[in-house]
């Protein structure tokens, strides 16, 4: 047990508040710790049971940006965020990534098409990369891939 700011300070005990929103804004949970009963200083469960599995992960996010790391590995950073919080944490992305090397696992492919650089992997194996337009036009893995998941779109 322990606050959000708890929670989130983990990582750094010696933040300051504002740089605990900050990273908290950064990925997309500012706004639903703000509407939490005492905000930052709300008690969490044991486990995070009184927040969404989508709250968690923001929070999770907020704990890796507070650090600073000039590595950030998200692995299914945005799998359990609902679209709207998706949407945030992506169009904070480019913000997230200044100066420093993210490096992002994902299955949604529309998490990934402003990446510099995608690796394909097809049973565990490279079978290509470059940028996602790249991709869609030579690497037919990637293609079917990106076509499966945006179905609704060509309606």
């Amino acid at each position: 047990r322990g606050t959000v700011r708890e929670n989130i300070g983990a990582t750094r005990p010696d933040a300051t508040l504002e740089e605990i929103v900050h990273a908290a804004t950064m990925a997309g949970a500012d706004e639903f710790i703000k509407l939490l009963p005492q905000g930052y200083d709300t008690l969490l469960e044991e486990g995070g049971t009184n927040l969404s599995g989508g709250q968690q992960q923001r929070l999770s996010i907020a704990r890796a940006l507070l650090r600073q790391p000039r590595i950030l590995i998200l692995d299914e950073a945005t799998s359990a965020l609902d679209p709207e919080s998706e949407a945030i944490v992506q169009a904070n992305l480019a913000r997230i990534a200044e100066g420093r090397t993210v490096v992002m696992v994902s299955h949604r492919l529309s998490s990934l098409v402003a990446a510099d650089a995608i690796v394909v992997l097809d049973r565990g194996r490279i079978v290509d990369h470059g940028k996602h337009g790249e991709l869609l036009s030579r690497c037919m893995t990637y293609r079917q891939l990106w076509n499966q998941q945006n179905r609704h779109l060509a309606r």
